[in-house]
């Protein structure tokens, strides 16, 4: 099966996970992604329906636009990836009217356009609510129209919603299967910068994420699948998963390549 890239850069995608995920997936008949993020998995994977979450409202409302309309979201986004706005001062007033407009299609192009033009493919608000990720400095950044495409097609077997993971796992049927991508736990106290979305997902939500997936399958036929950090403490809230595996990947929050070490990461299956 050729694998498919998000069109979205993403901080802790799962494209190169995809694989492992994959093997690890039991069968159903649909996938539920309470964390969709780029969709990696989503797009890898082979069920016959998908219910995608995720708490960015303006990620599923882009998400819904190009299910619905991709020729024309493709072509009114293809301009803002011209060389004229690819310059900091048109990224930083774009960044401004996009955080004052309610305008949801004007919101979708310029989601597009800040995440391939702003640093390092992250997604990041401020308490307000404001998109504060600073201009990236590319040379050329990339049009992911191809990707945009297939996205869309794959799009046709999925619904997308926008609510709190607890939502998401209240719509889980007998014979689904659920993949969780949370925000990950922080490896030390000052890599808080890898909580890419600072939407309050703490120590908390983790620990009742892992007692949702626990309970979830202790009453019905529905299968969880956790990825996180592997730490101590992952590894003690995860303790009564079914089946837990370690692997080494590349972390690329860093800009330069010698500088992403490879780190452990925990999956660990419920059923």
């Amino acid at each position: 099966m050729k694998k498919h890239r998000a069109f979205l850069k993403w901080a802790g995608g799962k494209y190169g996970l995809s694989d492992v995920i994959n093997k690890m997936l039991p069968k159903g008949d649909r996938l539920i992604e309470p964390f969709v993020g780029a969709g990696s998995v989503f797009l890898n994977s082979n069920f016959d329906h998908y219910l995608l979450n995720d708490i960015n409202q303006d990620l599923i409302n882009l998400y819904n636009i190009i299910k619905e309309n991709p020729q024309k979201f493709i072509k009114d986004s293809a301009i803002y990836f011209t060389p004229e706005y690819n310059q900091s001062e048109v990224y930083y007033q774009l960044r401004k009217e996009f955080n004052a407009s309610t305008d949801s299609y004007f919101r979708s192009l310029v989601f597009l356009y800040m995440n391939r033009h702003g640093y390092n493919g992250l997604c990041r608000y401020n308490k307000s609510g404001g998109y504060n990720v600073p201009f990236g400095k590319y040379k050329r950044p990339y049009f992911p129209e191809n990707e945009m495409l297939y996205f869309a097609e794959k799009a046709k077997k999925a619904t997308f919603v926008c609510e709190g993971y607890r939502e998401t796992f209240a719509r889980a049927k007998s014979g689904d299967v659920i993949y969780c991508d949370p925000p990950y736990v922080p490896l030390s106290k000052t890599a808080s910068f890898t909580s890419y979305v600072g939407n309050g997902f703490g120590l908390d939500e983790q620990a009742d994420l892992a007692n949702i997936a626990e309970e979830i399958t202790e009453q019905d036929k529905i299968s969880v699948l956790i990825s996180n950090h592997d730490t101590i403490w992952t590894r003690k809230i995860y303790q009564h998963a079914s089946k837990q595996k370690t692997i080494q990947v590349s972390r690329t929050i860093s800009q330069k390549a010698n500088k992403r070490n490879k780190v452990a990461e925990l999956l660990v299956l419920y059923k």
